[in-house]
């Protein structure tokens, strides 16, 4: 049995099933309520019962007081619906509305998808989550307080792990140690969120670049899409030496075969041993502009490395892109 929320400050309303807690079901479809711990302790997704009726699993949670709970103050990450609710929350629209964190973590997979990139999974304390925007980065906080960016792949709703994509280069300040050092159960310090590179509401098609492991955060946007149900049309164009760089071209594959408004297309640079390849080659952004001739339509997000996003920049608003209608996250090489 399902039941439905209203949230009256933004006049939208979803669904709740039987067993999930508010916030659960707000993030399920999309609704970035604001929230820290997800195990009642901290209070940060606090709320007003306007009307309706909620229960606890166990007792009133520990980041709420008796007299709150009189006032009518729910935590909306253990509070599950038995009726129609209304509730008056704010809501996470911006990346300026969360806070900045630091978190110890604890590496659960460090998992090598080709020879020079591996996918590393992080597990944040049981009683912590990391609230976040699809496209968001964090920082590794080295031992010697250096700072390593890399861009959250996995979607805001499977914030059980954080996933990132660490691709290897000589001297690399953090992808050495990541590389040749780095073991399951390893603790680290990381900082986050941060960064702009984010979805943004329209109505627009999009147009999704992505060089080398700049497809981590692509696969977070689309991810986050997906599961709020933006079906606008998706074109990913992803950009790499060789097909074996397109190390998850599987799981992109599978979502055009989910989804019809997703298409893909792969470009490789590297042409000398491209006998059996029959997808297009060159530059990423020149094969865009090939298949594009007029971008005042669309929405563009790129991300990858500078020389890549400097293209995309400087070339698209000649066809005719609205420079507000690009958004960008150029990765930067930090070397030791």
């Amino acid at each position: 049995m399902s039941y439905k929320i209203q949230l009256t400050e933004q006049n939208l309303s979803f669904d709740i099933e039987k067993e999930e807690t508010v916030l659960e079901a707000a993030l399920r479809q999309g609704h970035n309520l604001p929230y820290g711990c997800r195990n009642g302790a901290c209070g940060s997704c606090k709320a007003k019962l306007i009307s309706g009726n909620i229960t606890y699993a166990d007792t009133l949670p520990e980041g709420l007081s008796e007299e709150e709970h009189q006032q009518g103050n729910v935590l909306l990450c253990q509070a599950l619906a038995s009726s129609d609710l209304s509730i008056k929350s704010r809501m996470i629209e911006t990346s300026t509305d969360i806070k900045l964190r630091q978190f110890p973590c604890r590496v659960t997979t460090c998992e090598k998808l080709n020879a020079d990139v591996i996918r590393l999974t992080l597990e944040l304390p049981k009683t912590e989550r990391l609230q976040f925007l699809a496209g968001q980065y964090i920082d590794i906080i080295m031992k010697d307080g250096k700072r390593r960016s890399f861009s959250l792949a996995n979607p805001p709703h499977e914030d059980q792990e954080l996933e990132l994509h660490i691709r290897y280069y000589e001297g690399g300040l953090f992808s050495e140690y990541a590389f040749k050092d780095l073991k399951n159960k390893a603790l680290l310090r990381i900082e986050g969120p941060l960064g702009q590179f984010t979805l943004q509401e329209s109505d627009r098609p999009i147009i999704m670049i992505a060089g080398g492991t700049g497809f981590a955060p692509v696969k977070s946007l689309v991810e986050h899409a997906l599961e709020k149900k933006d079906y606008r049309p998706i074109h990913i164009y992803w950009g790499a030496r060789a097909e074996t760089d397109l190390y998850f071209d599987n799981v992109v594959k599978q979502w055009t075969i989910d989804h019809l408004h997703i298409k893909y297309i792969p470009v490789l640079s590297e042409t000398d041993s491209l006998e059996n390849w029959r997808g297009k080659t060159g530059y990423v952004h020149e094969a865009v502009l090939e298949d594009h001739a007029d971008l005042s339509g669309y929405d563009i997000y790129t991300c990858g490395p500078p020389p890549m996003v400097n293209a995309v920049v400087e070339s698209f608003p000649k066809q005719g892109l609205n420079r507000e209608r690009l958004f960008s996250d150029s990765f930067e090489f930090a070397s030791n």
